[in-house]
């Protein structure tokens, strides 16, 4: 490998057989969907497209193609750089497209119950679960990072893959019942959505400073024996001390980042249902009219 720099993101590409394949599927399905509401005379929100296209899927394939995903087995500083794009900035925009709700309008009578099956089942709510969802999604790195499972997704590319996967299922888990729109189970209240990003903050807080003081390389001897062949490579606890700084600082300013867009959900909402309340009050007072009118003749 070149040594690494900022360009090397751009020019170092390369494609994952499996990933590229379910890339092209998500986005192609997706728009084929989008597609078919506008042939029959509905209007899908051009915003919701961008945010899943582009933002979900095209990040998705930008972290795991680009020369992040080059070098994300060579320093660990890429690899949490892409491991936040993957877990935190992949499912917050693929649940912003609202895949489930295009889904149910677009889908044939069958495949809509088998979909609303599955979202109605035992196994849904539970994945769902608000409590459930927020521990999976706070314990898994601490899995992959102090466990032997990092260890072996560096020696296996279908471990490697697999982690790339489960980084986003697991962030869609958490990230779909909060800042989504679909009709998903697991769905709670604004306010504690906004405790459930609250208790992200310290996460990302505590678990980017204890990479950052760990005396014990994450990887074992990886890195180290990388250096051998690319003596280009800072040395293995600076290049860790500088992840956990990354994990650190993007989660909590991508945390906030989700703060506003919560907020902005938040006021919208609160405005439906005060537009909605008012068409009620409103169709009151129309039917006390009519049922008052015969009286006074």
């Amino acid at each position: 490998m070149p040594p690494f720099s900022p360009s090397a993101i751009l020019t170092e590409w390369g494609i994952s057989p499996v990933l590229f394949v379910l890339t092209v599927w998500a986005a192609g399905l997706y728009l084929y969907a989008v597609w078919r509401l506008h042939e029959r005379g509905d209007r899908w929100p051009v915003g919701r497209t961008l945010a899943f296209v582009g933002g979900g899927i095209g990040v998705f394939f930008f972290a795991t193609s680009s020369g992040l995903a080059a070098y994300d087995t060579t320093l660990l500083s890429v690899h949490m750089v892409q491991h936040m794009l993957l877990s935190m900035v992949v499912p917050v925009m693929c649940a912003l497209g609202a895949p489930v709700t295009l889904a149910l309008r677009t889908l044939p009578r069958r495949p809509r119950r088998w979909l609303l099956a599955v979202l109605h089942s035992r196994l849904a709510r539970v994945l769902t679960f608000a409590p459930l969802a927020l521990a999976l999604y706070v314990l898994s790195p601490w899995a992959l990072y102090f466990t032997g499972w990092y260890d072996a997704t560096l020696r296996s590319d279908l471990l490697h893959e697999l982690m790339h996967v489960h980084l986003v299922l697991v962030g869609a888990l958490f990230f779909t019942p909060v800042l989504g729109v679909d009709p998903v189970p697991g769905r709670v209240s604004h306010p504690f959505r906004l405790l459930m990003l609250m208790l992200t903050l310290p996460f990302h807080a505590f678990l980017g400073v204890t990479i950052m003081g760990q005396t014990r390389l994450i990887g074992g001897d990886w890195y180290p024996s990388l250096r051998a062949s690319m003596p280009w490579l800072p040395d293995p606890y600076a290049d860790q001390h500088l992840a956990g700084g990354i994990l650190w600082g993007s989660g909590d300013l991508i945390a906030l980042t989700m703060f506003v867009v919560l907020f902005v959900q938040w006021v919208r909402a609160s405005h439906a249902e005060a537009r909605r309340e008012d068409r009620r009050l409103d169709r009151l007072d129309a039917q006390r009219a009519a049922g008052a009118e015969p009286t006074r003749r």
